[in-house]
């Protein structure tokens, strides 16, 4: 691997006006044990992980991957060297796990995410019968990275030969996402046109409405119209 003095101590200065984006995704599964541990009071087994939305090796940039758990485990920091970067424990509680991510350029500053560790969804996953998944799509932005840092970004190798999946269809979320947003554009330009035909209307109703008060006025003699 590159390493930072073939560099230098500024990692060879920032690449101007390049932004590199990684996608990635990030979140829980847990399991419901079917009834409550003795010895602890423990319900679900969980793991909690990032990985690369590509089929991508993280670890050519990213240097650990900090998990800061509930105060109430033993030893709340856990770190993760290498892929895959996840970490399975056994709990009661939902609470939010502070994840950051760190980059082998120490001129790079972390990436923090907050993920809510979920365990409890429906009947279903409390009874065991399936795992529940809670994972989200993010991108890292890299904005005028480091010489150093634009390498190792460009540098990465696939992670595995076979197939790369994800518990969620981010693909057709997004082809949902898109459909959703098109149809409510669709469905604001139908309304703005239904609205523009009657302010049409109204404005030629009371420049009808004008004339036959101006025709009676000027019969009458008397009345002004403005």
């Amino acid at each position: 691997m590159t390493t930072t003095n073939e560099f230098g101590p500024d990692s060879g200065g920032r690449v101007k006006s390049l932004t590199i984006v990684k996608p990635i995704v990030y979140g829980n599964v847990s399991r419901y044990f079917g009834k409550k541990r003795e010895e602890d009071g423990h319900t679900h087994q969980w793991t909690v992980y990032v990985k690369p939305y590509n089929n991508e090796d993280m670890s050519t940039y990213v240097k650990k991957v900090h998990f800061k758990l509930h105060e109430s485990y033993n030893n709340p920091n856990r770190f993760v060297t290498k892929p895959p970067y996840e970490l399975t424990e056994t709990g009661w509680g939902e609470f939010e796990i502070v994840i950051k991510i760190h980059f082998h350029d120490p001129n790079e500053r972390y990436v923090t995410i907050y993920h809510v560790l979920k365990l409890f969804q429906n009947p279903d996953n409390q009874m065991g019968k399936k795992s529940l998944v809670s994972e989200f799509y993010e991108e890292i932005v890299f904005q005028d990275p480091t010489a150093l840092m634009q390498h190792l970004l460009t540098s990465t190798k696939p992670l595995t030969m076979g197939p790369w999946r994800h518990e969620t269809d981010f693909e057709a979320k997004k082809e949902s996402a898109l459909k959703a947003i098109m149809e409510a554009r669709n469905k604001v330009r139908s309304e703005v046109g239904e609205l523009k035909e009657k302010l049409t209307l109204a404005r030629e109703t009371i420049a009808k409405f004008k004339e036959e008060i101006a025709k009676v006025s000027k019969s009458s003699g008397g009345i002004s119209v403005s």
